[in-house]
């Protein structure tokens, strides 16, 4: 089947994004459903299963992303794109406000809301996450990009 994941593929995955969600950075080990490979691109609207098309992500991101590929954002309310792990700098679209994930940009903001990074159990989960020293450090940031 042409959207099947293989366990080799899987690991490969995962080891690039360091078993980080690549959307909102929780580790596999602090998510309570794991995480799973995401297609960005979603094969129903012609995304192929291939390393430059997938991203690691936790069960939340996943689900709450589908196959959706943006949204509408901002004052413009025009249609903007997700964060794409493959071509986008984490840091140049979020930074982290205490456990608030916080948006720079459009995409950001399409991509937060979305995901609802920020929802009240998210928040409740990451803030344990962080005060127990799991959560990443701006290093490991550096390394979410190819």
């Amino acid at each position: 089947m042409a959207g099947e994941i293989d366990a080799a593929l899987r690991r490969r995955v995962s080891e690039r994004a360091d078993h980080l969600c690549e959307y909102c950075l929780v580790h596999e080990d602090d998510t309570y459903l794991a995480c799973e490979v995401d297609h960005i691109l979603s094969l129903k609207h012609g995304g192929l299963t291939a390393p430059e098309n997938l991203a690691f992500a936790c069960f939340d991101c996943n689900r709450h992303k589908g196959s959706d590929v943006g949204s509408v954002a901002g004052a413009s309310r025009e249609f903007v794109r997700f964060f794409n792990p493959r071509l986008d700098k984490w840091t140049g679209h979020f930074f982290l406000d205490r456990f608030k994930i916080v948006p720079l940009t459009e995409i950001g903001e399409a991509t937060a809301r979305i995901l609802q990074f920020n929802n009240r159990e998210r928040l409740l989960r990451r803030g344990a996450v962080i005060e127990a020293g799991r959560y990443p450090g701006i290093a490991a940031l550096a390394r979410l990009r190819d």
